[in-house]
């Protein structure tokens, strides 16, 4: 059963979550830097136009030669505003806050006194005041002439007004603290909306990419999962089709290695359960059949009879305990009593036992070891376990080799290791089968597979045991015409180094 909550919906959660802060930071920071941005804006076109604007009140200075003209009519400071503002328009500055609304009334009050919000009530027809001016205008010695709006703060505007080089009087204007009304609000106004409108559209595309990133991040998963799940069910066969070449891509290739790894092993287990069963039917067989005959009286109790009762019985007694011990050492548990021992003499003392065989069957023994006891020939080794090689090795000669053949047994040093080479002549074994001869239960061609072949576990069994001495065991061609079983076997350094 699935969990409801699996990874894919906690990946899209998360990838999703992290979209809508992302989203929402980006949209409070542009809206933060855009008032603070736009306010600048605002502040430094203001700028210019109370440039343009200084320009028209010194030409007007240069008419009426003192200020007078503004002081007596508060009028005319308002026609100067709009009169430049139009001229800021056409000049594509703009300047509509340099003049007040048309059909408001001009107010007379003291000029430079505080203006208040509260108005008398207006009489009958009487038109509303006029405005605030936005810009103060101050004579030399910074008198006000014409100042009514906000008060002059330390971040005020100024611009100096000039005539024939001297300094006249003074344009001032207090900086903005928020956007004036009019297009710049709805200006502000309508980029706020685009920014969060942005911001939702961002969020529903982080949305699509985070199902679409989950599904396919989490895709190459669920095909291991499922395929995992074929595995625990017992089908090896299941693999993973991944080619990407990142992580996930790895981890599907390494449970693909997996599944083949199982796959052959289930296989080797039945065929060498098969085979096992085969092995153990044959001397089974045999020796019902021949105590069915003595019981019967159709084959008298004679010497012979009970010799291959007992031949039987040590074909099966010997398969047992090769299957014994090699299902101790797939556990680590096979044991090994390791000391210095001179690894020709062990050669020469397990060779020395098959010599009446080898003749009895017509078969040349060449013998070729150092002579005489050398620190330089020792070896870390269990002299038992290295016996029960050499005497695996050498029944599978008497075994398989014809009459009349040869055996060369060699032992020699090349550079850290001891080699031991044993060819023997035909028949020999195809160069295909050679790397399988190691396996167990593994028979070859009827050339090597006669009635009275083995087991097929003495090889499987010596590489063990030349693996746990630290040495490599390799089948090769001999060119005596048979088979030629290579062992390299490390030297003992420690004790080479006294001599």
């Amino acid at each position: 059963m699935r969990p409801s909550f699996g990874i894919t919906s906690k990946l899209f959660v998360a990838l999703f979550m992290l979209s809508i802060v992302v989203a929402l930071a980006m949209g409070v920071a542009v809206r933060w830097r855009f008032d603070a941005n736009f306010l600048d804006y605002v502040n430094a076109r203001e700028a210019e136009r109370m440039a343009v604007l200084a320009q028209g009140v010194e030409t007007a200075y240069t008419q009426h030669g003192n200020w007078d003209f503004l002081r007596e009519d508060r009028a005319a400071w308002f026609r100067l505003l709009r009169r430049e503002g139009a001229r800021a328009r056409a000049s594509g500055m703009g300047g509509e806050h340099l003049e007040p609304p048309a059909g408001r009334r001009f107010e007379p009050f003291p000029l430079g006194a505080p203006r208040t919000d509260s108005q008398p009530p207006l009489a009958p027809g009487e038109a509303p005041p006029m405005p605030r001016s936005p810009v103060w205008l101050l004579d030399a010695q910074r008198n006000v002439i014409i100042g009514d709006g906000p008060p002059l703060g330390p971040n005020a505007r100024w611009h100096e007004l000039h005539h024939n080089g001297q300094t006249v009087g003074w344009l001032a204007m207090p900086p903005r603290v928020r956007v004036p009304e009019g297009a710049d609000q709805a200006f502000q106004a309508q980029q706020l909306r685009a920014t969060w409108i942005i911001a939702g559209l961002s969020v529903l595309l982080a949305a699509l990419v985070a199902v679409l990133l989950a599904r396919g991040l989490l895709a190459p998963m669920r095909r291991m999962t499922d395929a995992a799940r074929r595995m625990a069910d017992g089908d090896y066969a299941a693999r993973v089709d991944v080619h990407s070449r990142d992580e996930l891509g790895g981890l599907a290739a390494d449970f693909n290695h997996l599944a083949a790894s199982l796959e052959a092993n289930q296989k080797m287990r039945r065929q060498l359960t098969a085979d096992i069963s085969h092995e153990l039917r044959t001397p089974l067989a045999v020796l019902r059949g021949e105590l069915e005959a003595l019981e019967d009286g159709v084959r008298p109790l004679t010497a012979t009879s009970l010799a291959s009762l007992q031949a039987e019985v040590s074909t099966l007694s010997k398969l047992i305990d090769d299957l014994y011990e090699l299902s101790l050492a797939d556990v680590g548990a096979l044991a090994f009593h390791m000391e210095p021992l001179d690894l020709a003499d062990a050669v020469c003392s397990a060779v020395q036992g098959f010599t009446p065989r080898l003749m009895e069957k017509g078969i040349a023994l060449q013998l070729d070891v150092p002579a005489g006891p050398s620190y330089a020939h020792l070896i870390n080794g269990d002299p038992q376990r290295l016996r029960q090689v050499m005497h695996n090795l050498l029944e599978n000669t008497l075994r398989y080799t014809d009459a009349g053949g040869t055996l060369r047994v060699r032992v020699h040093q090349d550079g850290d290791w001891q080699r031991i080479d044993v060819q023997d002549s035909a028949p020999g074994v195809l160069e295909a089968a050679l790397p399988r001869l190691f396996d167990r239960l593994f028979r070859v061609d009827a050339s090597r597979s006669r009635a009275q072949g083995g087991a097929g576990l003495g090889l499987s069994l010596c590489q063990t045991i030349v693996a746990a001495h630290g040495g490599t065991i390799e089948a090769k061609s001999s060119p005596l015409g048979g088979l030629w079983i290579a062992i390299r076997l490390p030297v003992l350094h420690s004790l080479a180094a006294r001599d």
